[in-house]
């Protein structure tokens, strides 16, 4: 451990979180005008036609799932946006040149991307505790599942910006995989109202499963499944090495 280069490690993060709270306009206020765009019309149509679903109200329903949306999308975009710049106007070399193996660089990376997305996850919290009713949290898991949800994302979008160096294939990513995935995972239903014969579809999409606890921890209704939780974190932990191969070999990322 004495090998690791804790400092250039910090010294990336805290450059990282500078550039965050810096471009303010479109990293906070972006992403969060966009889902209390969601809430605002879900609210509207609440009061109007007063939806339920499993026996609870729908805007606290959905919330849980929407946070972990602005989260997925947040630490996709973080991170594949940084390294494709990087690589575009060649400050990529200069990480790559400096006295820091790319594996800590990486690492670096990925916990930057993961504070900024627990800040986007924690702050939309904090004010939607104002507009819906939450009986009580279970900090742990909240937790936890924010910083598993992060971890997938950002090493997706980390094997994103190793491998391609243009906006186009970026950008086709997120709209034909990411946003689909944040939207179709049961963010804004139950999976009550899908027909038996498609739910293999959702017990063994884990960002179905991840959303779903997530819901749960929000109001002291969580339900125990090792099994899903096991895989979960494999899925997690795959996704992550992965990317540790990737930019450990230099595969794409080393011109």
């Amino acid at each position: 451990m004495s090998n690791v280069s804790y400092y250039a490690i910090s010294t990336i993060i805290i450059y990282k979180l500078k550039e965050f709270f810096y471009e303010f306009q479109h990293t906070i206020l972006s992403p969060l005008i966009s889902i209390f765009a969601f809430v605002l019309i879900i609210s509207i149509l609440q009061h109007q036609y007063s939806f339920l679903i499993n026996n609870m109200d729908y805007l606290n329903f959905i919330i849980p799932g929407i946070i972990i949306m602005i989260v997925m999308q947040t630490s996709y975009n973080n991170i594949s946006e940084n390294l494709i710049t990087m690589k575009q106007i060649g400050s990529f070399n200069d990480y790559l040149i400096s006295p820091i193996s790319r594996i800590e660089i990486l690492i670096s990376l990925l916990l930057s991307s993961i504070l900024m997305s627990l800040f986007l996850a924690f702050f939309s919290i904090l004010i939607f505790m104002f507009i819906i009713e939450i009986d009580s949290f279970n900090y742990l898991l909240i937790f936890y599942y924010l910083i598993i949800t992060s971890i997938i994302f950002s090493c997706i979008g980390a094997i994103v910006g190793f491998l391609y160096f243009t906006w186009d294939i970026q950008q086709s990513i997120s709209n034909f995989f990411v946003i689909p995935l944040s939207l179709l995972s049961g963010t804004f239903f139950s999976i009550n109202i899908i027909n038996p014969k498609w739910n293999f579809l959702f017990n063994f999409n884990p960002i179905y499963q991840i959303i779903y606890k997530f819901r749960k921890s929000f109001y002291n209704d969580f339900e125990v499944n090792i099994l899903s939780d096991l895989y979960i974190l494999f899925i997690c932990l795959f996704i992550f090495f992965i990317s540790i191969i990737i930019f450990k070999k230099g595969y794409r990322v080393i011109n």
